[in-house]
């Protein structure tokens, strides 16, 4: 695990910079289509689409929090920390129990916006 981990930093470090790249850009984007002048509808639409922001910030919030609850439970489980796959299976388990949290909170906001 100790030779995985400088990987999985690099990783999370391109992510991060990733994502505040692309916030940039969109924000650059949004800002000249509003100084272009009168918006019409499907201009409308467009920024509604990119401004989807709060729930990518819902989305990565519910998973970082379903895999911290995993870690967390990783530690009252018993395994041979060398051997065994359950910590990844568990893991697993645990972020998949976020996209499906992600899911139905996407479902519930659609089904409320399109009333």
């Amino acid at each position: 695990m100790k030779q995985l981990m400088p990987f999985i930093i690099l990783i999370v470090l391109f992510i991060i910079i990733a994502i505040f790249i692309l916030a940039v850009y969109n924000y650059r984007l949004k800002k000249r289509i509003i100084d272009a002048g009168p918006l019409n509808e499907t201009s409308l639409k467009f920024l509604e689409q990119l401004s989807g922001f709060g729930t990518e910030a819902m989305k990565w919030g519910l998973l970082l929090f379903t895999a911290g609850i995993g870690l967390i439970v990783m530690q009252f489980v018993p395994y041979n920390a060398e051997d065994s796959p359950v910590p990844y299976g568990v893991e697993m388990i645990f972020i998949a129990l976020g996209f499906f949290l992600y899911y139905l909170f996407i479902r519930n906001h659609r089904d409320k916006k399109s009333l």
